[in-house]
């Protein structure tokens, strides 16, 4: 059961979808439960709105950061061209958040970044580390970009 405008993990639990499932994926549970990973709201009308995926969650002393929040706050920034928004360790707060921002602007700073979130973000939520980056980040075929990637520095 799903109650109105409450966090909730997306579970399948149809006949045609569990079919896919075991034949294609081959991913199932116990309780005939498919777990997607995703994170949504159920608003009053019943309309579900997927808000972000559960491993992409950054959790910053115990509060609840979606990266899709930080980074749609970003991107009203007029200098940023893309940004990814990834948890990262924090001795203080278990996770703090840190973005990657791809200017459009080449005259952008981190100060600048940091203004704008603390303006628009509460402050557990205003990142703790800003990368700016030249290159475009990594994302897929479809053009999503690739948090994991991120948060899995290269090595040098």
């Amino acid at each position: 059961m799903i109650g109105v405008n409450t966090l909730y993990n997306a579970l399948l639990n149809t006949p045609a979808f569990a079919q896919v499932a075991v034949k294609q994926i081959k991913l199932t549970a116990a309780d005939g439960w498919f777990r997607t990973g995703d994170m949504g709201f159920m608003d009053t009308k019943g309309s579900v709105k997927i808000t972000d995926r559960k491993k992409d969650m950054i959790i910053v002393s115990g509060f609840k950061v979606f990266p899709n929040e930080i980074e749609d706050v970003v991107m009203l920034h007029p200098g940023v061209l893309e940004v990814a928004a990834v948890g990262i360790p924090d001795g203080k707060s278990g996770e703090a958040v840190k973005i990657f921002v791809v200017p459009k602007d080449p005259a952008l700073t981190e100060q600048d970044l940091l203004a704008h979130c603390r303006q628009h973000l509460t402050g557990y939520k205003v990142p703790k580390a800003i990368e700016l980056r030249t290159e475009p980040l990594p994302k897929t075929n479809i053009g999503k970009i690739l948090r994991r990637e991120l948060r899995t520095p290269t090595p040098a």
